[in-house]
Protein backbone atom coordinates (compact mmCIF):
# COMPACT_ATOMS: atom_id res chain seq x y z
CA UNK A 1 0.00 0.00 0.00
CA UNK A 2 2.52 2.64 -1.09
CA UNK A 3 1.22 5.85 -2.14
CA UNK A 4 3.48 7.20 -5.49
CA UNK A 5 3.78 10.48 -6.75
CA UNK A 6 3.64 11.22 -10.47
CA UNK A 7 5.66 14.73 -11.92
CA UNK A 8 2.69 16.73 -12.19
CA UNK A 9 2.55 16.08 -8.52
CA UNK A 10 -1.17 13.90 -8.36
CA UNK A 11 -0.78 11.21 -6.03
CA UNK A 12 -1.63 7.30 -6.92
CA UNK A 13 -2.41 5.92 -3.62
CA UNK A 14 -2.75 2.35 -4.38
CA UNK A 15 -3.80 -0.66 -7.01
CA UNK A 16 -4.36 -3.89 -6.89
CA UNK A 17 -2.33 -4.50 -9.77
CA UNK A 18 0.97 -4.19 -7.76
CA UNK A 19 -0.26 -6.79 -4.97
CA UNK A 20 -1.67 -9.51 -7.43
CA UNK A 21 1.74 -8.84 -9.44
CA UNK A 22 3.89 -8.82 -6.34
CA UNK A 23 4.18 -11.12 -3.06
CA UNK A 24 0.38 -11.47 -3.38
CA UNK A 25 -0.38 -15.52 -1.67
CA UNK A 26 -1.06 -17.65 -4.25
CA UNK A 27 -3.89 -19.96 -2.38
CA UNK A 28 -6.41 -16.93 -2.48
CA UNK A 29 -8.20 -15.57 -5.08
CA UNK A 30 -7.09 -12.55 -6.76
CA UNK A 31 -10.21 -10.58 -5.50
CA UNK A 32 -8.75 -10.61 -1.79
CA UNK A 33 -6.26 -7.86 -3.67
CA UNK A 34 -9.06 -5.61 -3.62
CA UNK A 35 -10.61 -5.79 -0.34
CA UNK A 36 -8.61 -3.34 1.37
CA UNK A 37 -8.72 -0.75 -1.28
CA UNK A 38 -12.84 -0.95 -1.56
CA UNK A 39 -12.90 -0.83 2.08
CA UNK A 40 -11.00 2.50 2.46
CA UNK A 41 -13.09 3.53 -0.41
CA UNK A 42 -15.98 2.60 1.07
CA UNK A 43 -15.40 4.90 3.84
CA UNK A 44 -14.52 7.65 1.63
CA UNK A 45 -17.85 7.25 0.32
CA UNK A 46 -19.57 7.31 3.56
CA UNK A 47 -17.96 9.95 4.28
CA UNK A 48 -18.65 12.08 1.31
CA UNK A 49 -15.07 12.85 0.39
CA UNK A 50 -15.02 12.35 -3.01
CA UNK A 51 -14.96 13.88 -6.04
CA UNK A 52 -16.85 15.43 -8.49
CA UNK A 53 -15.71 13.09 -11.16
CA UNK A 54 -16.22 10.06 -9.01
CA UNK A 55 -19.87 11.17 -8.28
CA UNK A 56 -20.62 11.84 -11.81
CA UNK A 57 -18.94 8.41 -13.18
CA UNK A 58 -19.80 6.13 -10.08
CA UNK A 59 -23.19 7.49 -9.19
CA UNK A 60 -25.22 3.84 -9.29
CA UNK A 61 -22.10 2.40 -7.77
CA UNK A 62 -22.23 5.09 -4.67
CA UNK A 63 -25.77 4.31 -4.16
CA UNK A 64 -25.55 0.72 -4.54
CA UNK A 65 -22.47 0.88 -1.60
CA UNK A 66 -24.50 3.53 1.01
CA UNK A 67 -27.43 0.54 0.70
CA UNK A 68 -25.10 -1.99 0.98
CA UNK A 69 -25.84 -3.82 -1.85
CA UNK A 70 -22.61 -4.03 -3.20
CA UNK A 71 -19.32 -5.03 -1.18
CA UNK A 72 -16.38 -3.38 -0.67
CA UNK A 73 -14.65 -5.72 -3.16
CA UNK A 74 -16.88 -5.54 -5.78
CA UNK A 75 -16.48 -1.16 -5.10
CA UNK A 76 -12.77 -1.33 -5.61
CA UNK A 77 -13.21 -4.13 -8.40
CA UNK A 78 -15.32 -1.67 -10.85
CA UNK A 79 -12.66 0.84 -10.57
CA UNK A 80 -10.02 -2.15 -11.38
CA UNK A 81 -8.88 -1.37 -7.88
CA UNK A 82 -7.40 1.86 -8.52
CA UNK A 83 -7.48 4.33 -5.89
CA UNK A 84 -5.91 7.60 -7.14
CA UNK A 85 -6.19 11.38 -6.40
CA UNK A 86 -8.97 12.01 -8.72
CA UNK A 87 -11.67 10.12 -6.98
CA UNK A 88 -11.03 12.20 -3.65
CA UNK A 89 -12.67 16.00 -2.84
CA UNK A 90 -9.66 18.14 -1.95
CA UNK A 91 -10.10 17.43 1.80
CA UNK A 92 -10.72 13.54 1.22
CA UNK A 93 -7.14 14.17 -0.99
CA UNK A 94 -5.31 15.48 1.58
CA UNK A 95 -6.49 13.23 4.57
CA UNK A 96 -5.94 10.75 2.02
CA UNK A 97 -2.37 11.32 1.43
CA UNK A 98 -1.65 12.24 5.17
CA UNK A 99 -3.79 8.52 6.35
CA UNK A 100 -3.02 6.07 3.27
CA UNK A 101 0.12 7.64 1.47
CA UNK A 102 1.46 7.75 4.98
CA UNK A 103 0.97 3.83 6.01
CA UNK A 104 -1.42 4.62 8.85
CA UNK A 105 -3.78 3.25 6.99
CA UNK A 106 -2.44 -0.52 6.41
CA UNK A 107 -0.98 -0.42 10.06
CA UNK A 108 -4.53 0.35 11.38
CA UNK A 109 -5.74 -2.74 8.59
CA UNK A 110 -3.05 -5.28 9.90
CA UNK A 111 -3.98 -4.13 13.53
CA UNK A 112 -7.42 -4.55 13.55
CA UNK A 113 -7.75 -6.97 11.11
CA UNK A 114 -5.41 -9.31 10.05
CA UNK A 115 -3.43 -9.87 13.19
CA UNK A 116 -4.34 -13.21 13.34
CA UNK A 117 -4.71 -14.28 9.76
CA UNK A 118 -1.38 -14.79 7.31
CA UNK A 119 -1.64 -11.94 5.49
CA UNK A 120 -3.72 -8.89 4.98
CA UNK A 121 -4.77 -10.41 1.79
CA UNK A 122 -6.65 -13.03 3.95
CA UNK A 123 -9.18 -10.33 5.28
CA UNK A 124 -12.77 -11.71 4.49
CA UNK A 125 -14.36 -9.18 2.82
CA UNK A 126 -17.47 -8.15 5.20
CA UNK A 127 -20.08 -5.41 6.47
CA UNK A 128 -18.85 -6.46 10.20
CA UNK A 129 -14.96 -5.99 9.13
CA UNK A 130 -15.75 -2.95 6.93
CA UNK A 131 -17.39 -1.37 10.39
CA UNK A 132 -14.37 -2.07 12.32
CA UNK A 133 -11.66 -0.15 10.25
CA UNK A 134 -14.77 2.55 9.06
CA UNK A 135 -14.79 3.49 12.77
CA UNK A 136 -11.09 3.87 13.25
CA UNK A 137 -10.43 5.29 9.65
CA UNK A 138 -13.30 7.94 11.11
CA UNK A 139 -11.53 8.41 14.55
CA UNK A 140 -8.26 8.87 12.58
CA UNK A 141 -10.51 11.25 10.41
CA UNK A 142 -11.19 13.19 13.70
CA UNK A 143 -7.84 13.78 15.19
CA UNK A 144 -6.28 14.74 11.77
CA UNK A 145 -9.27 17.64 11.30
CA UNK A 146 -8.01 18.34 14.76
CA UNK A 147 -4.35 18.73 13.42
CA UNK A 148 -4.90 20.47 10.75
CA UNK A 149 -7.36 22.85 12.13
Amino acid sequence: MATSVSAKGKSIYDNAKTHFLGNFPGDLPIEQAYVHIGMYLGWIIDNELYSEYFEDEADTQIFRFKNREISCTILSEIWDGYLGHELFSEEGNLFTFYYYGGGLYRKDYEDLLSGNLPSLYHVKDSWENYDKIAQNVSVRYRDWKKLVG
